[in-house]
């Protein structure tokens, strides 16, 4: 149980480490799309739909999984940053609030493909990584 904790906690500070670089390194832009979020939010779904892919499969262990799929992408992830950054946008102006309801659009839509992807993907390399 300590050890499990141990992985999502320092892969959960290694998710928020690089989100923050993100942050203080991807611009958002002029009409208020805030891209450091969006980018890492589609990653972290990304690299969540490719760890259970390869889970599934019993293509990594146990620990990996921790240390990925709930720690880094926990970490990378933020629910909290897209509610508060999509409130900003359609509280602020018409044209913002048309770029809130895309950006939570964006995120959600190209979210939920890249964790398909990303499943398919695990999956496919994990029944490979089984037959070798």
């Amino acid at each position: 149980m300590i050890r499990a904790i141990a992985l999502v906690f320092v892969g959960g500070a290694a998710g928020a480490v690089i989100r923050e670089l993100l942050m203080l390194g991807v611009p958002t832009a002029r009409d208020g799309f805030v891209w450091s979020i969006f980018v890492g939010n589609v990653v972290a779904a990304f690299v969540l739909g490719l760890v259970n892919g390869l889970n599934s499969r019993q293509a990594i262990q146990a620990d990996t999984n921790l240390f990925l799929g709930t720690g880094l992408t926990g970490g990378l992830s933020t629910f909290s940053s897209l509610a508060y950054a999509t409130f900003v946008l359609l509280s602020t102006s018409e044209l913002r609030a048309s770029v809130g309801v895309v950006y939570a659009s964006a995120n959600l839509v190209v979210g939920f493909v890249l964790v398909m992807a990303g499943l398919k993907i695990g999956e496919s390399l994990g029944a490979k990584n089984n037959q070798a």
